[in-house]
């Protein structure tokens, strides 16, 4: 389990090789709120295709592109790299 308070910055690496990249924040959500995943919304058709497309077709590395999202009270941003950063909102 992640520790975490609702005033932190959670700073997770995602691996960009998974299949399905939106089940990993899908999972860190879930650990950050100590919930089953399966309790919280689907991500899949929000972010999977702007993720999968992120790390499989990735900019130049000086490009350093980032892509930000909200899902489920938790503001998002993920690098190119995998590296990730989790901002609860509520």
């Amino acid at each position: 389990m992640i520790d975490s308070h609702d005033d932190e910055i959670v700073h997770q690496e995602l691996d960009t090789d998974r299949e399905e990249p939106a089940i990993a924040i899908v999972e860190v959500v879930a650990d950050l709120k100590g919930t089953p995943a399966e309790e919280l919304p689907p991500a899949y058709h929000y972010i999977n295709r702007t993720l999968s497309n992120l790390y499989s077709n990735p900019p130049k590395p000086e490009a350093q592109m980032t892509v930000e999202f909200t899902y489920s009270g938790y503001r998002i941003t993920v690098e190119q790299s995998g590296a990730a950063e989790f901002v609860n909102v509520r």
